[in-house]
């Protein structure tokens, strides 16, 4: 075909109808109808919930990632918060728990303190408060420090009592504590009293056992020994006031290969758990001190010349 045969002019659409000023006074009239009619007789409103619907799927997949990661951060946000709460529960009960355990210590002391009083009350003997500081080094004795010494008037050789009974001995004194020997110590013997029958014997300290015994030795086969007879202090030494609790039998064999009986006893003191104590003075330093014999002699030949 000819190029000349070609027809050259523009599309009828571009070459007549109305102008595009025209065109943009239209719709903007009819959208500012629409606006008005669908503001005052909601006509629209079918087709806003027909478009709505048919975009909620799309909708949907479009807020699955903006809630994915809203969800994570929420969740370990709650995860912080949970183990921060779960951290704070922790020390507020631990601080219960401890006040608590002091508040039932206190009470333990307490009524220990008390029973002390009691006791020198009853002794009626010159006594003084002390503290155990802690256990002696030496893992062969059986041994506690306490917190008084020469400085508070403490003397070797006094006894010290718990509220339950004979703790131990003062076997060495310090400027400003003292070194206390235990009933269950190998070395310590302590003339006592049985409560039940009235017979005097002697208890060494036994700590090989458990927890520590005392053992009464060199008890006739037949003596009359029963489990649960008291044993206190018989005063007979010059050292303890008599009457105090020392231990309590638990334990009586009557072997017919020997003519001894193996006696032990459990201590009535806590020789495991002794925190306050009582130190005795000596019954000695009790007693009377006896003229020297030239004073004496000068006494008496002072009253026959009156």
């Amino acid at each position: 075909m000819p190029l000349g045969t070609l027809d050259r002019s523009p599309p009828p659409f571009f070459k007549q109808g109305p102008s595009a000023l025209s065109k943009l006074m239209v719709c903007s009239a009819l959208a500012l109808f629409l606006m008005v009619a669908d503001a005052r007789f909601e006509i629209a409103q079918p087709l806003r919930a027909a478009v709505a619907t048919a975009l909620y799927p799309l909708e949907w997949l479009a807020m699955r990632p903006v809630l994915g990661l809203r969800f994570v951060g929420t969740y370990f946000e709650s995860l912080q918060s949970a183990q921060a709460s779960e951290a704070a529960a922790r020390r507020k009960l631990a601080l219960q728990s401890l006040r608590a355990n002091r508040v039932e210590e206190l009470e333990i002391e307490n009524g220990r303190l008390r029973k002390l009083l009691e006791l020198r009350e009853r002794i009626g003997t010159r006594a003084q408060a002390a503290e155990v500081l802690y256990d002696a080094a030496d893992p062969y004795s059986r041994k506690v420090i306490i917190d008084r010494g020469l400085a508070h008037g403490i003397a070797p050789g006094s006894p010290v009592v718990d509220e339950s009974g004979v703790l131990g001995q003062v076997t060495r004194v310090h400027p400003l504590v003292s070194e206390v020997t235990l009933v269950i110590d190998r070395e310590q013997a302590i003339p006592v009293l049985n409560a039940r029958t009235g017979s005097r014997s002697l208890a060494y300290g036994d700590p090989s056992g458990q927890g520590g015994v005392l053992e009464l030795r060199y008890m006739p086969g037949n003596a009359d020994v029963q489990v649960g007879d008291l044993l206190t202090t018989s005063g007979v030494d010059g050292v303890y006031p008599p009457g105090l609790p020392v231990a309590r039998v638990v334990k009586v064999e009557r072997r017919a290969d020997s003519g001894f009986a193996r006696i032990e006893c459990a201590p009535q003191a806590l020789v495991q758990g002794a925190r306050h104590v009582m130190v005795l003075t000596p019954l000695s330093a009790e007693l009377p001190q006896r003229p020297p014999p030239e004073d004496a002699a000068a006494a008496v030949r002072k009253g026959q010349r009156k």
